[in-house]
């Protein structure tokens, strides 16, 4: 837990950092003084002045900030009462309006150009990528008594979905991608089913613990046994790989869900019918339970598993940059789902969620080498940056898409605003910011217990 919290300190500060650094590198260039630019919060550990600016290593090892000279000047215009914000050469409310507005776009900028940035390494070096056929299993099999989009649509255990909507389907995750991402969407189906091709529709219905699409289907795989761990349960209960498990405690298993169905009841024993090489044998797995309820019975089924061709650098970008477009416009197309009754306290996560979710992602696959554990983090932060970048952009006072909002309508007036419009402007952003912050953190503390 401590190793995951760390980790994902770092990872989040690094994206921040990234925002920050673009507001520093855009002020210095429209001619803005900076007077502090920081790696870390709190009390610094180390500064240097260098060329007018402050260079300051924090306590906090998380994220950063610039400080221009004369932000917080319109306090000072407050106090004294004055009717406009000093406004001296250098200082940030003495820029023109076109320049503050590039300072504060900088920031946002910064993130999408990181994500293209990280996201070209990955497809430049190449990454493995596991999943399963695309061969499905209905969810109202396994959970009798309910109805899915799927079952409305027509579609029936063992159809294999090879397109929708005209793309290409090849595996589980191409049918997850494009489900998760058209919640209320029609979407045309092509579909093999004994030997015949079909063309069904369906429209995939909100999931509202996570804002995604969902259509009541599990991924097909067969019950062979590729790998048995040495000293686990199966291990000692006499399981091999070649294994094919036929039922589990007098239940029919035609595929490996079944089998986790199964091991919802938490039995003690498993008794196992396997076929080993046209043999039925019947083996008993006694069985042990973490605190969390999970088991681990110490075999793997075979799934399917590729490394994506290292691209060139000129492909590579491409790829970074059309990934990081399709990212943002669907983290964009998310945001109006948050007002069609999805539970905010399970689709929205605040800081110690992400941290949270950035340690587990690189404790989990740098464990499987550094080259997986680079893939998998790196598009956690691009991820994750992109998301920072819309959220600073939303049209809310004290966030940069506020700031934008006032700077342009300072330039259409074509004169300074009021240092007591612009307070008040900020004390709302500062009062919402406050309130998403109090909300998103109960939500992180909710998801958290529920892990452990």
């Amino acid at each position: 837990m401590i190793l995951k919290i760390l980790l994902g300190l770092i990872g989040l500060g690094v994206v921040v950092f990234v925002h920050e650094l673009g507001h520093f590198i855009a002020a210095r260039l429209v001619g803005i003084d900076v007077e502090a630019f920081s790696i870390g919060w709190g009390r610094p550990l180390y500064k240097r002045t260098l060329g007018g600016v402050e260079y300051r290593i924090g306590v906090f090892p998380v994220g950063g900030y610039c400080r221009m000279r004369g932000e917080a000047e319109f306090r000072e215009a407050l106090t004294k009462e004055k009717s406009e914000i000093p406004r001296d050469k250098g200082t940030f409310y003495g820029a023109s309006a076109g320049r503050r507005i590039i300072t504060a776009f900088a920031g946002p900028a910064a993130n999408v150009l990181f994500a293209i940035f990280v996201l070209s390494i990955v497809w430049g070096i190449g990454f493995d990528v596991r999943t399963m056929g695309n061969r499905i299993v209905l969810a109202s099999e396994i959970d009798p008594g309910t109805s899915y989009p799927a079952d409305q649509g027509g579609l029936k255990t063992g159809d294999r979905i090879v397109g929708i909507d005209g793309k290409k389907i090849s595996n589980f995750l191409d049918i997850q991608e494009t489900i998760a991402q058209s919640p209320g969407q029609s979407l045309k189906l092509t579909v093999e089913r004994d030997g015949q091709t079909l063309n069904l529709s369906l429209t995939p219905q909100l999931d509202k613990s996570t804002g995604a699409g969902k259509v009541g289907v599990y991924f097909w795989n067969d019950p062979i046994i590729e790998t048995v761990k040495t000293g686990s349960p199966a291990a000692i209960g006499g399981l091999l790989p070649g294994d094919r498990i036929v039922s589990a405690n007098g239940k029919p298993i035609p595929y490996t869900v079944a089998l986790n169905q199964v091991l919802k009841d938490r039995p003690t024993v498993l008794s196992l019918e396997i076929n080993r090489q046209g043999n039925l044998l019947r083996k008993d797995v006694v069985l042990s339970y973490a605190d969390d309820g999970s088991v681990n019975l110490g075999i793997d089924f075979k799934v399917l598993q590729f490394h994506t061709p290292r691209l060139s650098i000129p492909r590579s970008i491409q790829k970074g940059t059309l990934e990081t477009w399709k990212t943002l416009t669907v983290s964009i197309k998310s945001l109006a789902l948050l007002f069609k009754g999805v539970d905010l306290t399970k689709a929205v996560s605040g800081p110690v969620r992400i941290t949270y979710m950035v340690g587990e992602v690189a404790t989990e696959s740098f464990g499987q080498g550094v080259g997986a554990g680079f893939s998998a983090v790196g598009s956690f932060l691009a991820l994750i940056s992109i998301a920072l970048c819309i959220m600073n952009l939303l049209p809310i006072p004290a966030l940069d898409g506020g700031l934008i909002i006032l700077f342009i309508i300072e330039a259409i007036r074509r004169k300074p605003l009021h240092p007591k419009a612009v307070y008040f402007f900020q004390m709302i952003g500062a009062t919402v910011i406050f309130g998403l912050l109090i909300f998103s953190v109960f939500g992180d503390i909710l998801f958290l217990f529920a892990q452990h």
